[in-house]
């Protein structure tokens, strides 16, 4: 590594400027250790959770999450020690700032198997919050990527610098208003569940997690607002007065406390309270509206062309049009019972109360209840009428 000046200035408020530190000051040692350790930790409980659930497809993202900004601190120690070397610096900031966004997936991903978990209480079609949400965060991570790749870097031009500050920017308007839309959607099931019944404590669990969650989130998301609309530029030069910094610069402290803890809190909290110790792995199971009966259903369907639904997931142009349709698949389950003709329909309840099957072998054709522990360890089928004696 070259030279570089190592002279300190000490500002009006007595932060320390460290000439050529691309952080402002010279970063804690210590600090990227520990957190780069803890969140390797958390990936290990998450890869031994998600594989005790065995729920790869639902909540991969989580253990990605925790191995991606574990990665992130541990370049940040590297740089640590190497606080002038460009590429070691942008390369632990995308990586950081990169993961948060990614966290907001994983929770879309949750509230997705929720809502298919507990149909007739969902807003909008649940294959629509990966489609719709998930593509507005994948511009999010696009803008997040290249703002930090452009603003960070001394060795492009300002503008260039000031293009990528604009775009962490939006990125992060972006990222809050999403949030904000999130939260309504799950205060909205959450509100027909309290007011419409069933509401049992696993959902309870899980939406409550949820929320936590997204204020972790919501909180951090604020945090790199505010610093960034506080800031013109981030790389002070020998020319320029480095009191003039932002404190949120200046003090390496915010980023420990906003960024670092908030993101490990975030993890921690999803290693305590695992969604999948509530949720199937199969979206086609479905809470009964009694509460108790898990069922074995079609799944939902949504028949429109792909990129419609996912502009226009709420299906307003069919409401306006009078041609929305939102199949009630877990109310066609129990029609035979509960709907048709008196007579006929009393004699078949009366039947399946006895135990016995159309075909007189005393087995009914009431759907099969699912019983199974969410870790796969066991499964039991068994028939809502049982066995005439």
């Amino acid at each position: 590594m070259a030279d570089v000046k190592r002279d300190i200035h000490t500002s009006a408020v007595g932060s320390q400027y460290v000439e050529g530190s691309l952080y402002y000051y010279a970063p804690n040692k210590a600090a990227p250790i520990l957190f780069g350790i803890l969140f390797l930790v958390s990936f290990v409980i998450h890869v031994r959770q998600t594989s005790r659930y065995k729920s790869w497809k639902i909540t991969v993202m989580l253990p990605w999450c925790a191995l991606t900004i574990g990665a992130g601190y541990i370049l940040r120690e590297v740089g640590a020690f190497n606080y002038t070397n460009v590429n070691i610096y942008i390369a632990s900031m995308t990586i950081i700032y990169s993961v948060p966004p990614l966290y907001e997936m994983c929770n879309y991903q949750i509230l997705s198997r929720l809502l298919y978990y507990v149909p007739y209480h969902s807003p909008m079609h649940p294959g629509r919050i990966l489609t719709t949400l998930g593509g507005v965060s994948a511009i999010v991570e696009t803008f997040n990527g290249n703002g930090v790749s452009y603003w960070a870097n001394i060795k492009v031009s300002p503008g260039k610098q000031r293009m990528g500050l604009a775009f962490l920017k939006a990125s992060l308007v972006i990222q809050i208003v999403m949030l904000v839309g999130f939260v309504s959607l799950i205060g909205w099931f959450h509100y027909n569940c309290h007011k419409k019944g069933p509401f049992p404590k696993p959902i309870k669990d899980v939406l409550t997690t949820l929320y936590a969650s997204s204020v972790l989130i919501g909180i951090r998301a604020i945090y790199r607002t505010v610093e960034y609309y506080s800031v013109t530029i981030f790389i002070y030069k020998p020319d320029m007065d480095p009191s003039s910094a932002s404190p949120l610069i200046k003090y390496e402290t915010f980023f420990w406390v906003f960024e670092a803890l908030l993101m490990l809190a975030n993890s921690v909290l999803w290693n305590v309270r695992h969604p999948m110790e509530h949720l199937p792995r199969d979206s086609r199971v479905y809470l009964s509206e009694d509460g108790v009966t898990e069922i074995t259903g079609p799944g939902y369907e949504d028949l429109r062309f792909f990129v419609i639904a996912m502009v226009d997931p709420f299906d307003l142009i069919g409401l306006a049009m009078g041609k929305h349709i939102r199949k009630e698949f877990w109310k066609e389950e129990h029609g035979k019972s509960k709907g048709g003709d008196e007579e006929s329909g009393g004699k078949e309840d009366a039947e399946k109360a006895a135990g016995v099957g159309e075909d007189g072998s005393g087995i009914g054709k009431e759907k099969a209840i699912i019983s199974e522990g969410r870790d796969g360890s066991s499964r039991q089928v068994s028939d809502e009428s049982r066995v005439g004696k």
